[in-house]
């Protein structure tokens, strides 16, 4: 017999979900049954899988240990520690339910497949290092980011540490309460700020999108704002603030009004890209985009202490060469002011 309690991160989903991930190797119909023969029980008593878990639930498992250790499928879903790239990722902001990383460009945010290594495998090992997380946790919580950058999009990357911190923020970016703002280094002269619309397509066979005027076929409508901090007759510092969140958004949006990000290898201008890669001393060899900037709404009614802050990552080493070595024709000291 195994006695479990139910912990802050794993109350209000339904006991069926709990069991189904404490028991992952168990068939559905295995669980059931046992829930019908009172062999898993819920506070002493018989239990039909669809009560919602509450902090300091007393879950029963009369089952023989080794039946346990075989349906929690214990080789699988043991934590097994990796030896992660020294990469630097600055936690910007740290409390017990939510933590800000400032993710270096060419690092995913979550993995595609087993082997990769992400935002995700890093913020866990962080957790576990500091005890803010055991590992039997694990086994039906899972910290995870809460917004997703590109690859090679660097900046500010939030993720939930506790249940409330996770749901709250995903939700937050969801509705869009919360505000993003990214900055961006674009080909032309841009001197005015800018409200622009469209309707963004993805073909997810090349994982590319396309941006028109008119509404298409499974289009979605998007939303981005713009101000000019630094500018001259070839190149704009851009500072953007992402309504919409809609893949590659940014890039193919400003792309499609005729100023694509410098080093975009996707959406951007292969001349100018390369052209700008040949002068020694401001190479690019990413899509020069930053998550800069974001703004909590005020009066949260959970995690309060976020209400109204304003959280900033500070640019990377390639943008930071780009601003200090650039003739600007206005804005240069509206530039530096970024890097402070």
């Amino acid at each position: 017999m195994r006695e479990i309690y139910i912990k802050e991160n794993e109350s209000g989903q339904r006991f069926d979900k709990f069991l189904k991930k404490y028991l992952s190797e168990a068939p559905g119909s295995f669980l059931y049954k046992m829930l019908r023969k009172k062999n898993i029980v819920l506070n002493g008593k018989k239990a039909t899988g669809n009560e919602k878990l509450k902090k300091g639930d007393q879950v029963k498992l009369f089952l023989a240990e080794d039946t346990i250790e075989k349906f929690a499928g214990k080789g699988k879903t043991e934590h097994k520690k990796k030896k992660l790239p020294g990469i630097s990722m600055p936690v910007l902001y740290e409390d017990a339910d939510v933590l800000m990383y400032n993710k270096p460009a060419g690092l995913l945010s979550q993995k595609a497949k087993p082997s990769d290594v992400s935002v995700v495998e890093y913020l866990i090992e962080h957790l576990l290092e500091t005890n803010a997380l055991k590992e039997e946790e694990l086994k039906t919580f899972k910290p995870s980011i809460c917004n997703r950058l590109d690859r090679n999009t660097s900046g500010l990357i939030t993720a939930g540490k506790s249940l409330a911190g996770l749901q709250v923020l995903s939700e937050m970016f969801k509705d869009r309460s919360v505000k993003k703002y990214y900055l961006c280094f674009v080909k032309g002269k841009i001197d005015k700020k800018a409200y622009i619309s469209g309707y963004l397509s993805k073909d997810k066979a090349t994982n590319q999108v396309s941006v028109t005027k008119n509404e298409r076929k499974d289009s979605v409508f998007i939303e981005t704002e713009y101000v000019p901090i630094a500018w001259n007759r070839e190149i704009t510092l851009l500072k953007v603030h992402l309504i919409t969140g809609r893949t590659h958004q940014i890039r193919a949006h400003l792309s499609w009004q005729g100023h694509p990000l410098l080093g975009d290898p996707k959406y951007g201008d292969p001349k100018w890209n390369a052209s700008w890669n040949k002068k020694k001393k401001n190479g690019a060899c990413r899509q020069m985009l930053h998550a800069y900037e974001l703004t909590m709404p005020e009066h949260m009614n959970k995690l309060e202490k976020l209400s109204g802050q304003v959280f900033k990552a500070p640019v990377p080493k390639d943008f930071y060469t780009i601003i200090r070595e650039t003739i600007w024709e206005h804005g240069t000291q509206e530039a530096l002011e970024v890097l402070h």
